[in-house]
């Protein structure tokens, strides 16, 4: 153990400065515990583009006081769209209107990214979490009543919890699970650009999802319809010949060539320097190891089919600042419950999220029969969506 340690304590240290561990840090602040959040890289920020976020996050980001700030910076849509990206017909869709937010207590919003993380280290800051850039951690132990975050300059800080919030390839996780994250085979290609930047129309009240053999498109409009974000994703060639360097921006244009001209053209607006492998992994039944628990992607990484991964992360966080509050002082009791509490639920998203993509992705007699049967959807029947956004 170094001797080079923290002089103030605190009950709580985040490693992860992303979305998640922002949002478990703003959770526990707000019930009043003192927490360090400490980010590995020179200053915040997230890369990427748009996310959505259903009733069961925006509730939360209610609870916490920023919604209104995110709906000030995001949208919200009239129509979730799902089209056949082949054909270009609507199939299905979801009516985001008062009947809906009346169902499930909250509105459905598309964000950027880096607004919505903007928004979080504000108000984190603005709390009195003490936020720290520069951070590599290398292990986390725990012995009594305490645990020690080491870093790789030496410095560790003591807390009574640790919180790993460290994303998909989370090093923390490597000491509790000791797995791998789990290739799809499927790439995604993004980009959010300015309307008049777009090579065709696009419906700026809508989140529409293209879906097509082995490809999706998905639009929807940003920052307050001044922008449209795109994600295409497609199942890589090159991964099937079990190549290691795969989904390269090569492949993309072929993957689409048998869609519909909207979905073509649209592709022009992608950003073809960057690409995002995807991947998930295994659930698992153990998040803690001794006073450390993984929260976010770090536990339960989520592919993106049910747009569900920032919003699992904002409900882990709600539920543990909710249990250490019921658990009062007791940090391993509050651990476990917040686990039981999420464990099956997380799994069931991620499973669900597999399925989903494959649903999507489906091709020849099978995707006759799941158009035939979308299309046959009384569109107000929530039978599909209750689990996730009533929760």
């Amino acid at each position: 153990m170094s001797s080079n340690r923290a002089v103030d304590r605190q009950d709580v240290v985040v490693v992860g400065g992303g979305i998640g561990g922002l949002a478990a840090a703003l959770a526990l602040r707000l019930r009043g515990r003192s927490v360090r959040l400490l980010e590995r890289a020179a200053e915040f920020g997230e890369v990427g583009a748009g996310l959505q976020l259903a009733p069961n996050a925006t509730r939360i980001l209610r609870e916490w006081g920023v919604l209104a700030q995110v709906l000030a910076a995001g949208v919200e849509p009239q129509r979730l769209v799902l089209r056949d990206a082949v054909g270009g017909g609507e199939l299905t869709h979801l009516a985001l209107d008062a009947e809906f937010r009346t169902r499930f207590g909250a509105p459905y919003v598309v964000v950027h990214r880096s607004d919505l993380h903007r928004i979080l280290v504000d108000a984190c800051r603005a709390a009195g979490v003490l936020l720290e850039t520069n951070r590599q951690v290398d292990r986390v132990e725990s012995t009594g009543d305490t645990a020690f975050t080491c870093c790789a300059d030496g410095d560790v800080f003591e807390s009574d919890v640790v919180l790993g919030v460290d994303g998909l390839n989370s090093t923390l996780r490597d000491g509790i699970v000791g797995d791998q994250p789990v290739p799809s085979g499927y790439v995604a290609y993004r980009g959010a650009v300015a309307v008049e930047q777009m090579p065709a129309e696009v419906n700026l009240d809508e989140v529409v999802a293209w879906i097509g053999p082995g490809c999706h498109l998905v639009q929807y409009p940003l920052r307050q319809r001044q922008m449209v974000n795109q994600v295409a994703v497609f199942r890589s060639p090159a991964f099937d010949r079990g190549e290691s360097d795969w989904g390269g921006p090569e492949e993309l244009d072929d993957a689409f060539r048998n869609c519909c001209e909207p979905v073509r053209s649209g592709l022009a607006s992608l950003w073809r320097d960057r690409r995002w492998q995807m991947h998930d992994r295994e659930p698992t039944d153990n998040w803690i190891s001794g006073r450390l628990l993984l929260l976010g992607d770090a536990a339960h990484p989520v592919l993106q089919y049910l747009a569900q991964g920032a919003c699992q992360a904002l409900e882990d966080a709600a539920t543990l600042a909710s249990e250490a509050t019921k658990h009062s002082d007791d940090w391993p009791a509050a651990l476990r419950a917040t686990q039981q509490a999420r464990i099956l639920r997380t799994a069931r998203v991620q499973r669900n999220a597999r399925t989903w993509g494959e649903v999507w992705h489906i091709d020849g007699v099978g995707r006759l029969l799941r158009n035939e049967l979308l299309t046959n959807r009384d569109p107000s029947d929530y039978t599909h969506i209750d689990w996730l956004y009533a929760n």
